[in-house]
């Protein structure tokens, strides 16, 4: 049986995958680092690693499996689990595919170096309501024809 792990350090729809994962019956493991540890996570699975810079990423990828579920935004992690032959969702309900993976890796290099050199531009857009009925959405519909 798959399971959901997710990138919760920054996930703005973790409400959403709770909802999921309950409808399809999937167990759901939150990774996150200790600066966002909680003693209230209302029975959910949470896991709480180091601070340090990939200590989240190197726990989900200990704990992934082939056929398992990853929601992250973080397209290096992505990147090495999809080669697990995991399924990887954006935030934003995107799923991530490896034959897109060189160009977006190659894209997120050339806006590191932009960052570098004093070069900046707008973060991602608020995630809004409508964005998250669309993960909703496309989660649930992969479920259904899974």
């Amino acid at each position: 049986m798959p399971k959901i792990l997710v990138d919760a350090d920054a996930c703005p729809v973790k409400a959403e995958i709770k909802q999921v994962a309950e409808q399809f019956q999937l167990d759901v493991i939150f990774v996150a680092s200790f600066n966002h540890y909680s003693v209230n996570t209302n029975g959910e699975n949470w896991i709480f690693v180091d601070t340090g810079k990939e200590s989240a990423d190197m726990r989900m990828m200990n704990l992934a499996n082939k056929g398992d579920i990853i929601v992250t935004q973080d397209i290096g992690l992505a990147s090495i689990l999809l080669a697990k032959g995991t399924y990887v969702f954006s935030n934003r309900g995107e799923l991530y595919r490896e034959e897109e993976m060189s160009l977006m890796l190659d894209i997120r290099y050339r806006h590191a170096k932009e960052r570098q050199q004093g070069k900046y531009s707008k973060g991602p857009k608020a995630m809004s309501d409508q964005d998250r009925v669309l993960f909703k959405d496309r989660m649930t519909t992969f479920f259904k024809n899974k």
